[in-house]
């Protein structure tokens, strides 16, 4: 029997290549049972027609449902559905009405829901002045170096390395080139064994507060703070203190006698951008030793200091081993990616490594590889140059535009960066605010997401030119401060 081609359509809500929908419509077509074994489909030339698309693309298509063994080829007869096609496997549903009669509120031991995150909107693309941070540029980014990459790493070659379980183990390509490149720009000296590949930076926070705290440790974050930080140290069951934040970073003045780990952020201060000076960050290390704490630094946006040279990480003036190192590659190449990495002592990356492989074992292998040869190959360091020149002409409109409409900076700072921590008139709260954008295309993140006590950051946002053309900046600001000047005269 022959397949009647009207009942051939292309998905327009499938995001990928016309090759890719056809695939994509004829498995499905297999697999729900529609096309039945040895059922005949349409010539290369007649769906071509009837789709209104090249013929050699339907060629394409078919050449690969066959390799896949959806498809086989009779000759000059045509394309058949294969008689050994895959199937899905059915189930008798079930009788009757299913019910949950489990008392869930008796049965979870822990509860991981209702901690305070920022909300970034799934559909921001969607919206014509998207201020949100840390979200990925698709016209700066290096789509096709990537791609070869990426299949680079499932070449011949290099398939066993990226397919096998590893076990605790990392790419050693990637970690090379982390110890051999990546750090040292950072002053950083690191042997392979002192260095941990995690998933994201957020992963290599969680791990580090596991690992150095419990019940009777005190761990101490800025205030205003990374919420995904916070979170993980509730997590560690630990006690934590919050420290203020003045022009240079954690107040040193307010740590407490008692501190075991100090979470900091000294080159760009989350949210506020804020860099620590050199002294600081030296009396901070000299504190450290006198007191007996460890210090995990996150040094979570160094490669975008284009303003002037980043300041010497924490751990480069580490002389006794204090400071832990956490890396990421989400903002120079992109969060979905979730790559990260931390640098310590080799007992404490152990212990680190050993916890995360009971939780996620490694990190996938093939991401890795992509990563290590895009790293080795020079794209990296591109691409970063790019984002480095975009970032300043961005950032260039957006201080131009906020001071042309009197808008409060709140925080500086002193070498990039992707954002502006912002400062609302009193009276003005910034959740009103946001919301009141949003409803004319402006999506900003307001600041309370940020503090131990929310209600200290309701006069304070973020707002971020990763993701927007430097032409749409100043109509962006326009409607933010139409808005507070609404706001400010009701």
């Amino acid at each position: 029997m022959s397949i009647p081609i009207d009942t051939f359509f292309l998905d327009p809500k499938f995001e990928g290549t016309l090759q890719q929908k056809i695939q994509r419509m004829i498995s499905e077509g297999v697999l729900s049972g529609r096309f039945i074994p040895g059922a005949k489909l349409p010539s290369s030339r007649k769906l071509a027609t009837h789709l209104g698309i090249s013929r050699i693309t339907v060629t394409l298509a078919y050449s690969e449902l066959v390799s896949d063994d959806y498809l086989i080829a009779k000759g000059r007869s045509g394309y058949y559905v294969s008689p050994t096609a895959p199937q899905r496997t059915r189930f008798d549903a079930p009788k009757g009405v299913v019910t949950d009669a489990v008392d869930w509120n008796r049965a979870i031991g822990q509860r991981y829901t209702g901690q305070v995150l920022v909300e970034k909107p799934v559909d921001w693309r969607s919206y014509p002045y998207p201020f949100i941070y840390g979200q990925a540029d698709e016209k700066i980014f290096d789509h096709s170096n990537w791609r070869q990459c990426a299949l680079q790493a499932l070449g011949k070659r290099e398939f066993s390395t990226v397919t096998a379980d590893s076990y605790e183990r990392d790419d050693p390509e990637l970690v090379k080139y982390i110890a051999l490149n990546t750090l040292p720009r950072r002053g950083i000296q690191a042997k392979p064994e002192q260095i941990l590949i995690t998933m994201g930076g957020q992963n290599a926070l969680w791990l580090a507060a596991q690992v150095l705290l419990n019940q009777r440790r005190t761990a101490v974050m800025e205030n205003p703070g990374y919420p995904g930080l916070r979170v993980a140290l509730n997590l560690a069951r630990c006690n934590v203190v919050n420290v203020p934040v003045d022009h240079a970073g954690m107040r040193l003045d307010a740590l407490p006698d008692e501190t075991d780990v100090v979470f900091t952020t000294p080159s760009h201060h989350c949210p506020t951008s804020v860099t620590m000076p050199l002294e600081r960050r030296q009396q901070l290390l000299e504190m450290a030793s006198r007191k007996d704490f460890l210090i995990v630094e996150d040094d979570y946006e160094f490669e975008m200091s284009f303003l002037n040279p980043p300041a010497p990480a924490l751990k480069s003036l580490d002389e006794e081993g204090r400071v832990i190192y956490v890396g990421s590659f989400s903002k120079s190449l992109f969060p979905g990616l979730r790559l990260g990495y931390m640098v310590g002592s080799e007992t404490f990356i152990r212990e680190a490594r050993a916890l995360r492989m009971v939780v996620v074992r490694h990190p996938p292998g093939h991401l890795q590889r992509t990563v290590a040869n895009f790293l080795s190959l020079g794209h990296f360091d591109a691409l970063v140059a790019r984002m480095g020149q975009t970032y300043r002409r961005r950032r260039d409109v957006m201080q131009e535009a906020i001071d042309r409409r009197g808008l409060h900076v709140a925080g500086s700072d002193v070498s990039g960066g992707s954002s502006f921590w912002m400062k609302t008139p009193d009276g003005i709260d910034a959740r009103d605010l946001a919301q009141a954008v949003r409803q004319r295309g402006v999506l900003l993140e307001p600041g309370h997401f940020f503090f131990e006590n929310p209600e200290d950051g309701r006069h304070n946002f973020r707002i971020a030119y990763s993701s927007i053309d430097s032409a749409r900046i100043p109509g962006g600001i326009d409607i933010i401060a139409d808005t507070i000047e609404a706001f400010g005269s009701k």
